[in-house]
């Protein structure tokens, strides 16, 4: 059974409290409300095809072109489409099998943000949370469903991609940067809402 058929089997799993109204893959209460099913899904779409993973695409695929990595999709257009789809499918593969596999240890993937720490402290917590996730009775606990999403992901995202990127040392370094991937997008949800309400103030 492949992972998106996982997260549908668990869509309907957590509790009844509603998810917020606002962006799924971000908290900012200091006790957040238990994530449901839905919510889980609704983080798995937003954290794959959402604005900042669209705009991550393009940045990563137009490095991959310059770069002609890999070597098999060339440097044209038509190999900047097929990196582009290439990462899509493996970002998606892997937050499907996080959003699905976290039901078990009752894992909330979103992101919640510490506003109420130093600017220092904000940026611990966005490192910390990089590797641990809030549980549904409110401990934080390492995010085991991640670990697996992240390497699985890769591992099995190997079946379809170049063979220049099959090799055992291309898979590790993935399964890096899918962490530190996680990591940055931590920082941008811990301080840019700050930083845009300071800019623009709350203005429409």
């Amino acid at each position: 059974m492949g992972p998106l058929p996982i997260l549908i089997l668990l869509v309907g799993s957590g509790t009844d409290t509603p998810p917020p109204p606002d962006n799924p893959a971000v908290v900012t209460t200091e006790e957040p409300a238990p994530i449901t099913g839905i919510g889980r899904l609704e983080w798995a779409v937003q954290s794959t095809i959402g604005p900042a993973s669209l705009w991550t695409g393009v940045i990563s695929s137009t490095w991959g072109t310059v770069f002609n990595k890999p070597r098999e999709y060339g440097e044209s257009f038509d190999g900047f489409a097929k990196r582009y789809g290439l990462r899509l499918s493996g970002v998606g593969t892997s937050n499907v099998m996080e959003a699905g596999l976290g039901a078990f240890w009752g894992e909330d993937p979103r992101y919640h943000r510490a506003e109420e720490e130093s600017t220092g402290g904000r940026f611990k917590h966005a490192i910390k949370m990089t590797v641990m996730a809030n549980r549904a009775d409110g401990s934080i606990a390492p995010a085991y469903a991640r670990f697996v999403a992240i390497a699985g992901g890769n591992a099995l995202s190997d079946t379809w991609r170049p063979d220049s990127e099959k090799t055992v040392g291309n898979t590790i370094l993935r399964i890096g940067e899918g962490f530190g991937g996680r990591l940055l997008a931590n920082v941008w949800d811990e301080f840019w809402p700050s930083m845009k309400n300071h800019m623009f103030g709350n203005h429409h």
